[in-house]
């Protein structure tokens, strides 16, 4: 089921009196999300990628625009008429219901035609369970179970009356690293063995590039930039998006273009062919950096940290606006440190962006 946002904004009444207008929490937010993909809606905290999930779901309704689900027109339709599976943050399970009794709940509310037996139900609920491999947990109460295990038992829920879409709102937050690491591949591996085109939110950078099919980066409730993981962070359409996709985050300088030259500071660092004199910012991803004895790009050593395959070369810069620059470095390579140490920069992982509007300048 392909998914078609149009033009889609949601206003709520401001409860400050001194500043009386509208709060926009989505702004003119169109996009067309494909059939069977995972999507990833990303973004800081308060950037609109729950109420856009609200507005999708049916819980809230749009101020302005529309919503398609394929060739229908459900912008008007009630929530539970529009066929949605919805995964909570804090997993919404009843306690004092059973995980198969927590499964059953949204079939035993079906009416008419779609009524199911009590036989059909359980067969229904056990073949959501063996999908997020709960089978043998059936008749434990949520207070049994683990963080991870709620969560299955959520997800088995939104499944189980094979919902159009999925929607996920954050439902990785309240899990510790290891176990966010497990479920996320396990909603990968359940998405594509269903095909349910879903919708992911989440504020967790690293959590959207290793799991969807095309992230939406979002801010302000405006559509920053949409594409393939990868190919934002390795072209990021603005500052915000280079700074917001990237662990270790991108290393940002104040430099100036001269004679199609980028200085960062008095040194020439790189050439820009057909970038015009002017001052820009320049973003260098951690990889970005290769260390030589004569390097173009002259730092101030702080420390060396072990990472394992790799090594983290911290330095200080006075035109970096971070506190401190970080180069990821092979740890067969090696480095030459004192006071100072020394870089060459690759092309490809060097970014520029103006100074007035943090808009991309390419060369």
């Amino acid at each position: 089921m392909n998914v078609i946002l149009e033009h889609l904004t949601k206003k709520f009444p401001s409860r400050n009196k001194k500043q009386p207008q509208d709060v926009v929490a989505v702004n003119d937010f169109s996009l067309e999300i494909p059939d069977g993909k995972l999507i990833a809606l990303l973004g800081p905290s308060g950037c609109g990628k729950s109420t856009t999930l609200n507005l999708l779901s049916g819980l809230l309704k749009p101020t302005s625009g529309r919503i398609f689900f394929g060739e229908d027109d459900v912008t008007d339709l009630p929530a539970e008429h529009r066929g949605v599976g919805l995964v909570f943050q804090n997993y919404a399970l009843y306690p004092h219901l059973t995980v198969k009794q927590n499964i059953t709940f949204p079939l035993e509310n079906r009416k008419g035609k779609d009524k199911l037996t009590k036989q059909q139900m359980a067969e229904k609920a056990l073949e959501a369970a063996r999908l997020v491999q709960i089978e043998n947990l059936m008749d434990r109460k949520p207070s049994e179970l683990s963080g991870g295990q709620q969560q299955r038992v959520a997800i088995a829920r939104a499944l189980v009356k094979m919902p159009r879409i999925l929607l996920l709102d954050e439902p990785l937050s309240n899990l510790d690293a290891r176990l966010r690491l497990q479920t996320r591949e396990e909603i990968r591996r359940i998405q594509r063995s269903t095909g349910i085109t879903t919708v992911f939110v989440t504020h967790d950078q690293e959590e959207a590039m290793s799991i969807s099919d095309q992230i939406v980066v979002m801010k302000d409730g405006v559509i920053q930039q949409t594409g393939a993981p990868q190919e934002v962070y390795d072209s990021p359409a603005n500052l915000f998006v280079a700074k917001f996709l990237g662990n270790p985050p991108i290393n940002v300088f104040d430099a100036q273009v001269k004679n199609q030259t980028l200085y960062i500071g008095e040194e020439g660092v790189l050439p820009v062919p057909s970038v015009e004199d002017q001052s820009v910012t320049a973003a260098i991803r951690p990889e970005g950096f290769l260390p030589k004895a004569d390097g173009a790009l002259t730092c101030n050593f702080s420390s060396v940290e072990i990472m394992g395959r790799d090594i983290s070369v911290v330095s200080t810069h006075p035109c970096s606006q971070n506190a401190t620059i970080r180069a990821i470095i092979s740890g067969e390579t090696p480095v030459t440190t004192g006071k100072t140490v020394r870089f060459d920069l690759k092309k490809n992982k060097v970014f520029l962006f103006s100074k007035e509007d943090g808009a991309r300048i390419f060369f």
